[in-house]
């Protein structure tokens, strides 16, 4: 049958119809929710629960395929994190705090992870932020690792020494755009975390190779002050251009296209999430200082069959040459080989602490 205009007001008519279905099982949705917050609260269980959330996403997607649906995985992740995310606000609103000002990428790792339906908490330092969890906020994001550029050491000190749980990890891409008032030949200072520096650093070589180089608490940060000053730049992203009025005078400036950061969502201690299917568990330990015993710990998880996907030593500022180390090990906390493999690891370390158990992040 051919299209024309004359079925233009049918279409549109099929179209309210199905909106006003959707909004009525939207509404339902959110009662169900409603009423699993009074459980939760009832049985003191957490509101969040990134284990659940993440079935929900595989199963839908799952769904959308069989269904041979014209959204893609990415539009059902996006309209499926924003309806979640209403609903969990609706059953509890959360407050989540993150290294600001506004418009970081840990304010976009946030969006990302919970939805856009949650109070916003920017924090001055990273310190802040773990300060606040507990306190005036529910959960904090920290970014933990750069695929290019490696450990945000600064965050694995704080893990150490604050009482948190890693609830769920997120993988972001980063994007990043040379931000100004000016144009490119007039920029001589350019202002950004000292990451998003050195993941531009061959750009900027590139292209403004006399500007200076300033590092700041982050991109956002950085973003203001070029907002600020005359001839002045920032690294940033293009949620921070719109916040502070400035133009994108370059885009994708970073040195590869597939940079990706890691970020922590971190909770209280009893903010423990269950077990997915698919986790990581992270831990620290300090082992004693002689020869073999790095290799003792490493023999723990390869007799149990358990896959280290990082480990990395910091010191641990109490006695000179003295190393803390932190681990990513592939499974869950709840996991019977894991168990076996921390009994073993007793015997071996002079101290160790489980950081969290939670649903790896999609790649």
């Amino acid at each position: 049958m051919e299209k024309t205009s004359d079925n233009l007001p049918e279409v549109r008519i099929r179209i309210d119809a199905i909106d006003t279905e959707i909004l009525n099982l939207l509404a339902r949705r959110v009662e169900c929710a409603l009423e699993i917050g009074e459980i939760k609260k009832a049985i003191n269980k957490p509101f969040f629960d990134p284990a659940r959330e993440r079935l929900i996403f595989e199963r839908l997607l799952k769904q959308n395929r069989e269904i041979g649906s014209k959204l893609t995985d990415k539009n059902i992740s996006v309209i499926y994190r924003e309806i979640i995310s209403a609903c969990r606000n609706a059953e509890h609103p959360l407050r989540v705090a993150f290294l600001g000002p506004a418009g970081t990428n840990t304010q976009q790792a946030a969006v990302q992870y919970f939805g856009s339906a949650f109070d916003a908490l920017p924090c001055g330092t990273v310190e802040e932020v773990c300060r606040e969890v507990g306190r005036e906020a529910d959960y904090g994001v920290l970014a933990i690792e750069n695929s290019t550029h490696g450990i945000v050491a600064p965050t694995l000190d704080l893990l150490a020494d604050h009482d948190l749980t890693i609830c769920a990890e997120i993988a972001l891409p980063i994007h990043f755009c040379l931000l100004s008032k000016s144009n490119l030949g007039e920029i001589s200072t350019v202002y950004s975390h000292e990451q998003g520096l050195a993941q531009c650093r061959k750009w900027l070589a590139a292209h403004i190779p006399g500007a200076a180089l300033v590092p700041v608490t982050s991109t956002a940060r950085g973003a203001q002050l070029a907002a600020e000053e005359k001839n002045s730049a920032a690294i940033s992203n293009s949620l921070a251009a719109e916040i502070y009025g400035l133009q994108n005078v370059a885009a994708n400036i970073e040195d590869l296209a597939t940079n990706k950061t890691r970020f922590f969502v971190v909770g209280a201690q009893d903010k423990a999430p269950a077990a997915s299917g698919k986790d990581k568990t992270s831990l620290t330990f300090l082992v004693p200082h002689r020869p073999g015993a790095l290799l003792e710990i490493l023999g723990c998880f390869s007799k149990n069959n358990i896959n280290l996907s990082m480990i990395e030593s910091r010191p641990t500022r109490q006695q000179m040459w003295e190393y803390r180390f932190f681990a990513d090990v592939q499974a869950h906390r709840s996991d019977p080989k894991l168990q076996s493999a921390l009994e073993e690891l007793k015997q071996h370390t002079v101290s160790h602490k489980i950081l969290g158990s939670y649903p790896e992040s999609p790649e």
